[in-house]
């Protein structure tokens, strides 16, 4: 038997809904038509912190923002209110809109928060967003894979929970991409548990910072060297690190022989 929607009805009739809508990683260009035009028609609007200020421009000004930026070891407001906050607003029969960006179901919470709306009662929908790794290479002329490079590519989390007891074996090296997300600030612990799994220590290292927009900037450099780099740089977060072949392609300048000396991998 279908369990009835707890959703009350829009001045035009129709239901609450939720929306996890994709904002991509920064440009607003990047935007799916659907995005855009659900972006036009949200009664509010939930954000991400990742989510340019260019593309709330894209709502029409008198829509409500609720912001629900999240940093490092700070959240502003936890999951299960988000969640709670999602239902809520639909239930006043709204079309929310939860922007985030990126992807919502690569490292964005989607799931949790659809999941919590169908328990609820309320409709959810899932609209797709250029993931910040795609975004991010494509800017940089990186490709994930190549016929000459990589066959195989793995995104992974580099501050979550357990990060030490994590099997990583197998997922950098010869013929394979790895994709960290969230890395910046572990990237000693990242590099001594990819060493420690395995990866070689003068593998190709690329960061990315700040991925289609303005302030973008391509680092390059090798394994062993990753958190000097990151500190020598000092990068910020939004920043995805590359690891493997690939990252030797693109149009930043090569420094790989360059760092291999200083981190004293060759003479």
């Amino acid at each position: 038997m279908k369990k009835p929607s707890q959703s009350k009805q829009t001045t035009d009739g129709s239901e609450g809904i939720v929306y996890l809508v994709g904002a991509g990683p920064g440009d607003p260009e990047l935007l799916t038509l659907k995005a855009a035009r659900l972006l036009a028609e949200a009664h509010v609007i939930v954000h991400d912190g990742l989510v340019s200020p260019e593309i709330l421009a894209l709502a029409p000004e008198s829509t409500p923002r609720i912001s629900v930026a999240k940093k490092r070891s700070l959240h502003s407001v936890a999951q299960p209110d988000i969640n709670a906050l999602l239902v809520a607003e639909a239930r006043k029969g709204h079309k929310v809109v939860r922007l985030k960006g990126g992807d919502p179901f690569i490292f964005g919470r989607g799931g949790e928060e659809a999941d919590d709306c169908a328990k609820a009662g309320v409709e959810v929908q899932v609209v797709p967003g250029i993931s910040a790794a795609l975004g991010c290479a494509a800017q940089a002329r990186m490709p994930l894979t190549h016929r000459d490079a990589s066959s195989a590519v793995s995104f992974v989390a580099g501050q979550c929970k357990g990060l030490s007891d994590q099997n990583w074996s197998g997922l950098a090296g010869v013929g394979r991409t790895l994709v960290i997300y969230m890395g910046v600030a572990n990237t000693e612990a990242i590099v001594e548990k990819l060493i420690a799994d395995g990866a070689a220590p003068d593998l190709p290292v690329a960061v990315l910072e700040n991925g289609t927009r303005e302030n973008f900037r391509v680092l390059k450099t090798l394994l062993t060297d990753l958190g000097d780099l990151v500190h020598r740089e000092k990068v910020r977060s939004p920043a995805l690190l590359v690891v493997g072949e690939v990252a030797r392609y693109g149009d930043a300048e090569n420094k790989f022989q360059e760092y291999a000396q200083l981190a004293g991998v060759i003479a």
